[in-house]
């Protein structure tokens, strides 16, 4: 008998169906209070003794000598890197900026304007952020996509400075990072990850500069980390482990399988959910999955993921599928349908969406173009795909003349008195007399 990986099977029909799902759905975030302890010890001392105390955690945890001037990795050092990476590297590389770049540059907003009856002008200025920091995760692979899909939306949205710190255990530093951050236009680079690198982007050190946002994934101290910064910086978002979702009728039970496994290699932490209205094709995809499992140099990542947190889930319709989508909110989703377009209205909460069978989740990872930075563990709910938007800001403008605020300015100023605000009414006021 062909034995196949351990994973949960879920009927959408069952009685306990939704207790059943929400169980799947309640995995451990990794920051509970032992975690959100050590963090906060790590930030104040990192806020306390700057350079000092990052390379002592760096020494700690990544196992290196660890100086101000070792940290340093340069804009030249990523020209280096650039040369010594492989021409099918470059072309990769410079393939993924520039459709990176391309989709990015739609979502660039403009100002504006309007003058409405009373006499106002009212309006919107779109300015970029100043300096930003780029977190690259360097534990358990390296990552230069994510490189790509951070500094090159930054750069669209007009940001003067990127900053990128990325953990180097063992004090090896990835050449194919180092070659996006040159490609990318990335300004300067640290060689320093975890808490600690967080803290040196928030608060800033002597050889750190403090940023004014911090973007990008990270592990359970780097989420962690972000979450106590933000009011000091910005965040983009707190990022969980991975997962994908994925909707099926029919298709290639090898490609879904492949496609199932595509995010639980990540982590053992990361969740692939599978939903069909076949129970065969599930049987089928469930024989598959080992298969690929068998082969995969991350086996035992993968494995640990999809038998702890995976699920093939056998739904009536493609309707009530999207119904189960619509409750994980996942991170990514195919629709491995004949007909996609029809299927997509009804989902509405998802990161990234794969319409067909010919669109797997790694060709958004990648080269597709639209950023691979996205919510995860529920909060495509209320959270969407890191974007240009991310790095600009949205200030308003309002513009009145004399008659603007004879028109309006009585309401205003009667309002701040029912708040008990009699300054806030004298200011009107004064501007609504006869001697105005």
């Amino acid at each position: 008998m062909t034995k196949t990986a351990s994973i949960l099977r879920l009927n959408a029909n069952d009685t306990d169906f939704r207790t059943q799902l929400d169980a799947l759905l309640s995995r451990e975030t990794d920051t509970g209070h032992d975690v959100q302890s050590l963090v906060a010890n790590i930030l104040e001392d990192v806020k306390q003794r700057g350079d000092a105390a990052l390379c002592e955690y760096t020494q700690r945890f990544d196992g290196w000598d660890c100086t101000a001037e070792k940290m340093v990795i340069s804009r030249q050092d990523m020209a280096n890197a650039w040369g010594r990476v492989s021409e099918e590297d470059r072309q990769a590389l410079t393939l993924a900026t520039d459709r990176i770049r391309a989709y990015h540059e739609r979502q660039l907003q403009q100002d504006w304007e309007f003058t409405d009856a009373q006499g106002l002008t009212l309006g919107q200025r779109i300015t970029p952020m100043d300096k930003v920091g780029l977190y690259v995760p360097g534990g358990k692979a390296a990552y230069p996509s994510s490189v790509l899909m951070n500094a090159v939306p930054a750069h669209v949205a007009g940001v003067e400075t990127i900053v990128m710190v990325v953990p180097t255990p063992a004090g090896d530093i990835n050449d194919l990072v180092l070659a996006a951050a040159h490609i990318s236009g990335v300004q300067l680079g640290f060689a320093v990850g975890g808490a600690q690198a967080v803290a040196a982007l928030a608060y800033g050190t002597a050889t750190i500069p403090a940023v004014d946002k911090i973007v990008g994934p990270g592990n359970k101290f780097v989420a962690a980390a972000k979450r106590q910064v933000f009011g000091t910086c910005g965040i983009d978002m707190i990022a969980g482990p991975s997962e994908i979702a994925i909707i099926t009728d029919g298709g290639h039970p090898s490609w879904l399988a492949a496609d199932f496994l595509s995010q639980a290699e990540h982590d053992e932490a990361a969740q692939s959910i599978l939903v069909s209205t076949s129970a065969k094709l599930l049987d089928e995809v469930a024989k598959h999955i080992e298969s690929h499992l068998k082969n995969l140099p991350r086996e035992p990542i993968a494995r640990r993921s999809v038998e702890t947190h995976g699920a093939l889930i056998l739904a009536d319709s493609l309707k009530q599928a999207a119904e189960i989508i619509n409750i994980v909110a996942p991170e990514h989703l195919e629709l491995a349908v004949d007909d996609p377009d029809a299927l997509l209205p009804d989902i509405k909460h998802a990161g990234a969406i794969f319409l067909g069978h010919f669109v797997p989740e790694a060709l958004g990872d990648y080269v597709a173009g639209p950023n691979h930075v996205l919510p995860t563990n529920r909060t495509a709910r209320f959270s969407s795909p890191l974007g240009v938007y991310d790095f600009q800001k949205r200030s308003s403008v309002i513009r009145s003349t004399r008659e603007g605020v004879k028109n309006i300015g009585p309401a205003a100023a009667h309002l701040a008195h029912r708040e008990g605000l009699q300054a806030h009414a004298l200011t009107l006021e004064l501007r609504l007399g006869d001697d105005a």
